[in-house]
């Protein structure tokens, strides 16, 4: 695992404790499919949640908010849409949000951004 992988894995880890603390139920971590990744899917109430994380350490390349592109989103989405198919939740209440994870200057600061993006399929 190389550094980025490693910042990226602990500002997962550190999203999931924050999203318990927020009351969040935590259903999936990294959901791979052939259609793209969703870094955490969750249940905040009685909404199923898409979350995508970006952790930086510096804000050299910018927020993180910003990178979560078009092309990422429609990725998410269809990957979102397929969970929700597999899992017979076709119906179901569901939104996408972004965690961002600063690591700078010894301390984390991490902000939920909820509604984040719409769906996204074209």
């Amino acid at each position: 695992m190389n550094r980025r992988q490693k910042i990226g894995k602990s500002g997962e880890a550190a999203a999931v404790r924050f999203l318990k603390k927020s009351g969040y139920k935590i259903l999936e971590q990294n959901y791979r499919t052939q259609l793209g990744e969703i870094d955490i899917i969750a249940k905040d109430r009685q909404t199923i949640v898409f979350i995508e994380v970006k952790t930086r350490r510096s804000l050299e390349y910018g927020s993180p908010k910003l990178a979560v592109t078009p092309k990422k989103q429609r990725n998410i989405s269809m990957t979102a849409l397929y969970y929700l198919k597999v899992n017979d939740q076709s119906n179901a209440d569901a939104r996408f949000d972004v965690v961002t994870v600063f690591t700078g200057g010894g301390q984390i600061d991490i902000d939920i951004i909820k509604n984040a993006f719409e769906l996204a399929y074209l």
